[in-house]
């Protein structure tokens, strides 16, 4: 595979974006779906996907099965296509799996908000490492936002005289979520509540609302000071 041909390929900020949708879905995603997602036009994503096909980045499924007219290609990466410092495909499959059992089991809501608050204190203690040696000190809200950008969720943020709203734009676990809310939703608000216990004195934050894909769309969590 000509490593040149690949840096090149991704060089673009949008046939980026769009190689980083479909790494980080959990299933093969089509054109009209990753569209929707990056709020771009199909006509405007297929060549990209194409491109990124022609140098060996991703493959390409055609679903033709009870459709009329043209085929559905669904697109998922390479199974020789180098990492590039992103989970290797098989992280999507073992997370479907695990959800599916925990879900078998009965296990969920607040069963699970404990293993998210254990990731949450460690990716707040990661984030505040780096930002420390920048000469940067940020708050937890700032950190709880540096913290789920690194997910994918591309949060935007609002603070007014009640608190500070947290939007999730963009879901990177959408699908496992829509199907196992229980227990992808709880696991994200552990994520949220351990990161925020990294604030103290005029920096504490708590949980004031979580709402999540049965709730709203976007999802969102409302934080008020403790």
């Amino acid at each position: 595979m000509d490593r040149l041909s690949i840096l090149k390929a991704l060089g673009d900020n949008t046939r980026y974006a769009i190689y980083l949708e479909v790494v980080r879905a959990p299933s093969p995603r089509s054109t009209g779906e990753v569209a929707e997602t990056l709020g771009l036009h199909p006509n405007t994503v297929r060549p990209h996907l194409e491109r990124m096909r022609e140098v060996g980045l991703l493959d390409v499924e055609v679903d033709s099965k009870g459709m009329v007219g043209r085929p559905t290609h669904r697109y998922f990466v390479a199974a020789d296509a180098p990492s590039l410092g992103l989970e290797p495909p098989a992280f999507p499959v073992l997370a479907r799996m695990l959800v599916s059992v925990a879900g078998a089991l009965g296990i969920g809501g607040d069963d699970v908000v404990g293993a998210g608050r254990e990731q949450g204190r460690a990716m707040a203690r990661t984030v505040r490492a780096a930002r420390h040696v920048r000469g940067r000190d940020d708050g937890c809200v700032a950190v709880l936002d540096r913290a789920l950008e690194s997910l994918g969720f591309d949060p935007a943020s609002e603070t007014d005289a009640d608190g500070t709203t947290i939007a999730f734009t963009h879901c990177p676990f959408r699908e496992l979520a829509e199907s196992h809310p229980e227990v992808v939703c709880h696991l994200h608000r552990g994520i949220v509540e351990g990161v925020l216990e990294s604030g103290d004195g005029d920096d504490a934050v708590t949980v004031e609302s979580f709402h999540t894909l049965a709730d709203r769309e976007p999802c969102q969590v409302v934080l008020s000071r403790r």
